[in-house]
């Protein structure tokens, strides 16, 4: 979710060895590390700072201690088919359900919990105390009709009690539901109304030509019932989601004048779009430049829409998918480009389809939203080739309230958007679909696995975009003069009442949430990525992870399990300080010496800790000659103790040895990282 687009400067450079340039003989053998014994009981303990990291969900049968989910790893299911309506009058959505829910589980079920997000809304909502949304607005929130269950074998449904608390309704079943692959189809019928513009995430925009229906969240939805903890039941606070995967098929019934778009393929083109639009539509199929299907100028003609009065229906389907959003406007503009990725199949059996890249919006914004296929398309494209495949049939991009909200498929941005801010929360945005989309941890719980994880796949898609024409990412509060992120972290770290990445979300004061949840949760990963394992390890590592855990529930425990064994390297010590306590960096230099007191014999750069967060280092060593030495001092330097010296193969008198020369560990003091022997 978009409030600040987060800051990170380019990727870093790693450094893995030592090495030398200039014109000059590159000196031979590698580094001597000499360790010196730990004696100051005030100072950082390594037997604290290398213990080992075992905490949070123990390896099991369902997750195993690679990080990867165990070979008897299960996961609920729960289908969708809706049929729902826009009341446009009193702006009420009405709908009817059917959940199939599949109980893979190894316990039998008495109850279902189902999460109606719209109860966030009322007056006596919980969120009324925590939340920072809706400036004292209300809706009477979800209005449940009728509740019922249809037996596995099929029979009419039997209406069953259903009791409310909050933004939880807790389905009280007439038999427990079978262990093992147990089935029933839960009927909801439902209505709400709309929230207007102030609903942020589900909101209802006006504009000249009509209002903007942004519809997210807007039917009830099964709770997640897992290995971890059963039924998950967090309350709705406004912290997002944590969703089963299945099949959503929806039907949205609107004005005859409307347009509809939303998550998945639309299966009924041919009822809904006129002609030409349909020609259009299939010459976006084959162009990688923006195809207008519908124009600013053509969206109060009537001509544009396939019939003058009464009502039509919209039919989409998404499949493998936790949840899916849609937008219903007489007011849309349309514009589309095709998707350079392979065909899908809307359903089971059916011929594929092309994929595109699409926006929609009003006239207001017809000016600043002239790019933004152009975004998304690059955004698909490049995760996909980077990360993982984007597995839906198209990726559509809103101008409306600007809630900067992700949803499958689906992202919903500002009107006044333009520029590189469309870009970056296009990005932003879309870049959610892999987390936690296709990745599906708890953002309730863990909400660096979502805003982190996807703020740092964000900064190399800057970097890559029309050869850089929109990097580094910034974030104009964090970073206001395009400084090092390295350096702008160091005050978050150092701040004592900032929370730290494990805490929970709930938790954490709109002060903190961006600089910790997204900020340090994405520079995190870039120093794995640049600095500790280097992108030739950490790449195809993250990438498998991605792959292991698509369409599951994996929590920060199994990721840091997974990235240790996939990436060769005991990362306890980095776990512990980056993300369960905001540790400080603090290394430096204290003195050199030559061997035997002969400059030719080459140099010993006596070190010292400061920090309880430890990172691998760069020294560059220059010599008098002008030749540039470079070596790594790796974490295991310090095991023993905080001081610690390292000799190098120079030759020659030396005249400067610098400690993290290219400035990209968030050192807290850098006033000892510069050495000028005397003479």
């Amino acid at each position: 979710m978009r409030l600040i687009q987060l800051a990170l400067l380019p990727a870093l450079l790693c450094s893995t060895a030592w090495t030398t340039t200039a014109a000059f003989a590159e000196p031979s053998g590698p580094p001597a590390i000499a360790p010196v014994p730990h004696d100051d009981p005030a100072a950082p303990d390594p037997a604290v700072i290398f213990a080992p990291f075992e905490k949070g969900n123990q390896p099991n049968a369902t997750r195993s201690g690679s990080g990867l989910p165990g070979p008897g790893y299960w996961q609920n299911r729960a289908d969708y088919t809706i049929a729902a309506s826009i009341e446009t009058g009193p702006h009420v959505l009405h709908g009817s359900e059917t959940i199939a829910y599949t109980n893979n589980s190894s316990d039998p079920l008495d109850v279902l919990w189902v999460q109606l997000d719209q109860n966030i809304y009322r007056a006596d909502a919980r969120a009324r105390f925590s939340s920072r949304y809706f400036n004292g607005h209300t809706t009477d929130g979800d209005v449940i009709e009728s509740v019922s269950v249809e037996p596995a074998k099929g029979g009419m449904p039997v209406p069953v009690p259903f009791l409310i608390s909050d933004t939880r309704m807790q389905v009280r079943l007439p038999a427990s539901l079978a262990p093992h692959g147990g089935r029933l189809r839960l009927h909801i019928a439902w209505h709400h109304t709309v929230p207007g513009s102030w609903g942020g995430r589900t909101a209802v925009t006006p504009t000249s030509n009509g209002d903007i229906y942004e519809m997210g969240q807007w039917f009830p939805r099964m709770a997640v019932y897992d290995d971890l903890r059963g039924w998950d039941t967090s309350p709705y606070l406004g912290q997002e989601f944590y969703l089963e995967y299945g099949d959503i098929d929806y039907s949205v019934t609107v004005p005859w004048n409307f347009i509809v778009q939303g998550s998945g393929a639309l299966l009924n083109p041919g009822q809904v779009l006129t002609a030409t639009e349909r020609a259009r539509l299939a010459q976006a199929a084959t162009s990688d430049r923006t195809v207008m299907i519908r124009s600013p100028a053509e969206v109060t003609d009537p001509a544009s829409r396939p019939t003058r009065s009464g009502s039509q229906t919209w039919h989409f389907r998404m499949q493998n998918t936790r949840d899916v959003a849609f937008a219903a406007s007489a007011a849309f503009a349309w514009d589309a480009a095709r998707l350079n990725l392979p065909p899908v199949s809307p359903a089971p059996g059916a011929k594929p389809i092309p994929r595109l890249a699409m926006s929609i919006y009003p006239v207001e914004a017809a000016a600043n939203w002239t790019r933004s296929t152009e975004y998304v398309k690059h955004a698909i494209e490049y995760f996909s080739r980077q990360w993982y495949p984007f597995p839906w049939p198209n990726a559509i991009n809103l101008a409306g309230h600007g809630a900067g909200m992700e949803y499958p498929g689906m992202a919903f941005d500002g009107i006044k958007d333009h520029g590189k801010e469309l870009f970056w929360i296009t990005t932003h945005e879309l870049g959610h679909n892999w987390f936690p989309m296709i990745v599906g941890s708890n953002e309730r719980r863990d909400a660096f696995m979502d805003e982190g994880f996807n703020t740092f796949i964000d900064v190399y898609a800057s970097d890559h975009f029309n050869h850089g024409e929109y990097a580094p990412k910034r974030d104009p509060e964090y970073a206001p003069g395009g400084g090092n992120p390295a350096d702008e972290i160091i005050p978050w770290l150092k701040d004592p009442k900032a929370p730290t990445l494990l805490e929970p979300p709930d938790l954490v004061v709109e002060t903190y949430r961006h600089p910790i949840t997204y900020f340090k949760g994405s520079l995190g990963l870039v120093l794995l990525r640049e600095q500790i394992l280097g992108p030739d390890r950490f790449d195809p590592a993250f990438r498998r992870y991605i792959a292991a855990w698509a369409y599951k529930h994996p929590t920060p425990y199994d990721f840091f399990r997974f990235m240790s064994s996939e990436g060769g390297e005991n990362l306890s010590w980095w776990w512990r300080g980056w993300y369960e306590h905001n540790w400080t960096l603090d290394m430096g230099i204290t003195g050199t010496s030559y061997p035997d007191n002969d400059p030719d014999h080459g140099v010993t750069i006596a070190l010292h800790n400061k920090g309880w967060l430890l990172m691998p280092a760069t020294l560059l060593v220059t010599s008098a000659d002008g030749t540039a030495t470079r070596a790594t001092v790796p974490v295991e330097a310090w095991m023993q103790g905080n001081k610690t010296s390292i000799t190098l193969p120079t030759h020659g008198a030396i005249r400067s040895v610098v400690l993290d020369p290219d400035l990209k560990l968030p050192d807290t003091d850098r006033s000892d990282n510069i050495f000028d022997p005397k003479p």
